[in-house]
């Protein structure tokens, strides 16, 4: 089994998660417990798109978690979280 990659945020990313509600920041918190376990398990963020396979979001319902897997260093970087609920 290989070790989970840490999520780090982005400033905005950061900013967006202190204002959601407890339960939603959980969700967000789960979502990337899934994705530092399996990053390139969510899909890519546009798939025409040949130079971009690190960029990827996950989608459950009305969340949004878009973050850059940074291969090299082995961690999740969050560029942006959205929460349409």
């Amino acid at each position: 089994m290989t070790p989970a990659w840490p999520a780090r945020l982005s400033p905005n990313a950061s900013a967006v998660l202190a204002q959601l509600q407890p339960e939603v920041q959980e969700m967000v918190r789960d979502v990337l417990d899934i994705a530092s376990r399996q990053p390139w398990g969510w899909p890519q963020w546009d798939p025409t798109d040949l130079d971009g396979p690190h960029l990827r979001r996950a989608d459950v319902g009305p969340l949004t978690v878009v973050y850059f897997v940074n291969q090299p260093r082995e961690y999740l970087y969050v560029l942006s979280i959205v929460w349409a609920g």
